[in-house]
């Protein structure tokens, strides 16, 4: 299982919306609207690294609205 914090952009006035679009997407555990240079966060899981790429690409970064993104891959220690 791989797992990743998502950093979102959102144009705006948008990130409400954001926030509640990606609530609604399988793999995402969590996601939070958040103060500083971000807008939101999602924690995200899938099964390998292709998958969480494809988690990025064809869902979260195509609602209306999200302007970029910056993925944060966890490691174990």
């Amino acid at each position: 299982m791989v797992t990743a914090y998502v950093l979102i952009s959102a144009e705006p006035g948008k990130a409400t919306e954001i926030v509640k679009e990606i609530e609604k997407i399988q793999g995402v555990k969590m996601v939070n609207a958040v103060t500083g240079p971000y807008d939101a966060i999602a924690y995200i899981e899938a099964s390998n690294f292709s998958a969480i790429g494809d988690l990025i690409v064809a869902k979260i970064q195509k609602i209306d609205g999200v302007s970029r993104t910056l993925t944060c891959v966890t490691v174990e220690l």
